[in-house]
């Protein structure tokens, strides 16, 4: 399996997975080949991926586990038994990568404080890497300058065809971060593009294979979810799909800046 760094680039997400369908799914995706699991705080199922992870059979340092704190956890001295709370239902003694959810909705938690308390987390062995998710460019700037010597090693963003994201992408890269994309599939829109059939047919794939392979070939991890082991499977094979430079410009060119992800607890994204 291909690894961006540490981390195999491709991933089982399983937002609004939920209890027996979480389950299932994650142990689908063991079964299939995936090696790299991700999960939160804030999508309530962590117990459901725990147990999947345990009757799975597949030796557990072969699985990257992620999982992210949420931003209402973030309170002074709360993020570390949010975290043993995590660790608990995913019954696990430390993740593969922790994550901070998003930075402090409205900046209600100072994050000199949070980002101390993550730091102290990472130091007392409960994750074994630590990145973070929707930061923006001047938060990733002071979680680096707060962080010291400590490595981020993701930012986990919005990427997908119809959302190229290029100034967090761009900025993050130079900084030697690598991204992260949820949603690659943009809650299935991709599977009624006409660029993207039109590709998919000459491989003779599925759109959603195509959007993947396109994020891989752009260096991106990816964590696309599914409910059906047949989704399951069927995005994992995208790893096989080799698109010409010609489909990769094409695909480029999806970019509209559509961004599905944008509500009040959300950053102000960048320009």
């Amino acid at each position: 399996m291909r690894r961006i760094g540490p981390i195999p680039q491709m991933g089982y997400g399983t937002w609004q997975r939920d209890g027996v369908a979480c389950f299932r799914g994650v142990s689908w995706a063991l079964d299939v080949g995936y090696r790299h699991i991700d999960t939160a705080e804030g999508y309530n199922n962590e117990e459901f991926v725990g147990t999947a992870l345990a009757e799975s059979g597949v030796p557990r340092d072969q699985i990257w586990v992620t999982t992210k704190v949420a931003p209402e956890s973030f309170g002074p001295g709360q993020i570390r038994p949010h975290v043993e709370a995590s660790l608990e239902k995913l019954r696990l003694d430390a993740v593969d990568l922790l994550l901070l959810h998003y930075p402090s909705v409205g900046d209600e938690y100072w994050i000199e404080d949070y980002m101390a308390q993550f730091a102290a987390v990472y130091d007392a062995g409960l994750a074994r890497c630590i990145g973070v998710s929707n930061f923006t460019k001047p938060y990733i700037d002071r979680a680096l300058e707060l962080l010291g010597d400590r490595e981020i090693f993701t930012n986990q963003v919005e990427l997908h065809p119809f959302l190229a994201n290029r100034p967090i992408v761009d900025h993050c890269r130079a900084k030697g971060i690598t991204l992260t994309a949820y949603s690659p599939l943009a809650r299935g829109r991709v599977m009624d593009d006409p660029v993207l059939q039109g590709i998919a047919e000459t491989h003779a794939a599925t759109p959603a294979q195509v959007a993947l392979a396109w994020l891989m070939s752009e260096g991106f991890v990816v964590i696309p979810s599914a409910g059906s082991r047949a989704r399951i499977a069927e995005n994992f094979a995208a790893q096989e799909l080799a698109l010409t430079d010609a489909e990769l410009d094409r695909i480029r060119g999806l970019d509209r800046g559509m961004r599905l992800v944008d509500g009040p607890w959300c950053p102000k994204w960048d320009d």
